[in-house]
């Protein structure tokens, strides 16, 4: 029997992006194929690329060219791109980089194995031509749901009309899960297959795809599509067999998570499915990401910052605080009423978690504007804070746009508030010295110290704990028995390092208490 090919995936970009790796993984594993780590060591090297901003595009571009560099001696035989990047500009990416083997498309997904196969063998796949993914399903929500089998959606499953040429994928996906090789299960009913690609506790959990939303300065829409939820089932099933891999705290990711249900007819189906998931057996923690201020309901704030096992954390995507500069973004809201709904959070919630990105030098921004974005800063008290520099977007409202700051200017201001943000979050950390915090560790190291992130701390994007081990562990320099990788501790928060806390564990409160009693 001839060895298995071997492939390495490369991923880059947001945590749905990690979770359509695992989703190339699922199907090239249940094909036979060999998932290797480093792309080294593999013959086909994939790059799931970010299209995201200029920066994001040119990371993707170093990685597929210093995958590509492996060519020239080792095993590495082929490099192909897929993810946002490719799907955005398809033919045309591949005709400036022609390092790369093949480029290739969302619809590609679901016979990514033969793609592959193909293009090891030495024949060519044509590139995809870009179309606006928007079009591709109904523009009313309801109407969805029973025609999203006809295109491909990441996370969603085969699409309903394969690939007349090759067998259809969804006879391959609807193996039972005792038939499937160790460590891959159908995340999504029979739908979609998921391998995991790394023993980290924490795992992304799609939600939905696609935004209906249309920020003048996004062009995400036009290649992810439109807002698409996943049944409650089929995000139950996953959080299930996430749990039984290992996973003790869920980040439920998409475009839009307040978005969640209005195409299932349930605009609060959100509210009812979270308790749900933390509900899970095995799982301890559920986290709600890319949540849009606009669309956050008073039932939606009363389950995140009550439910036993959902983070009080919210990942608003204010973006600015002027109300000029964001209705020329095509957004709502104001500096007093970003306010008001902090307070709001922390009236039911006092030590929630909130973070946001913001956008600084978007066209006719004036210095009125930049200040009205610092007294917004200023009373948020959040605990992280993304800052950008406006850049077009091609095929973008914005890039349209008259009174364009030359860059400079935009360099300025960003800096200015980056340092000023970098200020305000580590005086919100200084404010959590005391707390009792909640910590799901995530690396231990040989002298007992600690990494991990407390419910306010999601992970990439905000800062971490460093644990010291309890005053009455074992011995001095020994690790302690419960700082392990997977288990929640209760510690104290006794000093900050910027946005890094530093705590020690509380003696004799382990993690294997009940939640309520910890």
């Amino acid at each position: 029997m001839s060895e298995p090919r071997t492939v390495a995936l490369v991923t880059l970009g947001c945590a749905r992006n990690e979770v359509d790796s695992e989703e190339l993984a699922g199907r090239l594993a249940a094909d036979g194929w060999r998932l290797v780590d480093d792309a080294e060591q593999a013959e086909v090297a994939v790059v799931n690329t970010c299209g995201f901003v200029e920066a994001a595009k040119k990371d993707s571009v170093d990685a597929l060219l210093e995958a590509a560099d492996l060519k020239s001696g080792g095993r590495t035989k082929a490099v192909v791109a897929v993810g946002c990047m490719a799907e955005r500009y398809g033919r045309e990416l591949a005709e400036a980089l022609p390092e790369a083997d093949g480029v290739l498309g969302f619809d590609d997904y679901a016979h990514i194995s033969e793609r592959l196969r193909t293009i090891l063998a030495g024949g060519v796949h044509a590139s995809h031509i870009p179309q606006d993914r928007r079009r591709l399903l109904p523009v009313t929500p309801a109407e969805r749901q029973g025609a999203a089998g006809v295109t491909a959606v990441p996370g969603h499953g085969a699409p309903a009309r394969p690939d007349p040429d090759l067998p259809d994928p969804r006879e391959a996906l609807a193996t039972s899960p005792a038939d499937l090789p160790a460590g891959i299960a159908p995340s999504s009913g029979p739908r979609t297959l998921r391998r995991r690609l790394d023993d980290s506790p924490v795992a992304a959990l799609k939600l939905a795809s696609g935004c209906d939303r249309r920020c003048a300065f996004c062009a995400i829409p036009s290649f992810r599509g439109s807002f698409l939820s996943r049944r409650p089932s089929d995000v139950l099933a996953e959080a299930r067999w996430l749990a039984e891999s290992g996973v003790r705290e869920v980040v439920l990711v998409s475009e839009n998570n307040t978005s969640y249900g209005k195409d299932l007819g349930d605009i609060r189906l959100l509210e009812t499915l979270l308790p749900e998931i933390a509900a899970v057996d095995g799982i301890e923690r559920v986290r709600v990401s890319y949540l849009q201020p606009a669309e956050l309901r008073p039932s939606l704030i009363e389950v995140l910052a009550t439910t036993d096992g959902v983070a009080p954390y919210f990942d608003l995507s204010f973006q600015h605080s002027s109300a000029s500069v964001l209705r020329r973004m095509r957004r709502f809201g104001d500096t007093d009423r970003f306010l008001e709904l902090l307070e709001t959070v922390r009236a039911k919630a006092p030590l929630a978690g909130a973070r946001s990105n913001f956008i600084v030098g978007f066209p006719g921004e004036t210095e009125e504007d930049l200040a009205e974005l610092e007294r917004f800063l200023t009373g948020a008290r959040l605990d992280a804070i993304g800052v950008f520099g406006y850049s077009d977007e091609e095929g973008t409202e914005a890039a349209g746009y008259d009174g364009k700051l030359d860059p400079d200017t935009i360099a300025e201001r960003l800096s200015h508030i980056t340092r000023l943000a970098e200020e305000l979050t580590a005086q919100r950390a200084e404010e959590r010295l005391g707390e009792r915090v909640e910590v799901l560790v995530e690396r231990v190291e040989a002298d007992g110290t600690a990494e991990g992130r407390a419910a306010h701390q999601a992970p990439e994007t905000d800062g971490c704990v460093l644990l010291r081990p309890a005053a009455d562990g074992d011995r001095p320099g020994a690790p302690s028995p419960e700082l392990a990788v997977g288990r929640i501790v209760p510690a104290r928060v006794v000093a900050s390092e910027g946005v890094d806390l530093v705590a020690e564990v509380l003696a004799g409160q382990g993690p294997d208490a009940p939640r309520g009693e910890r």
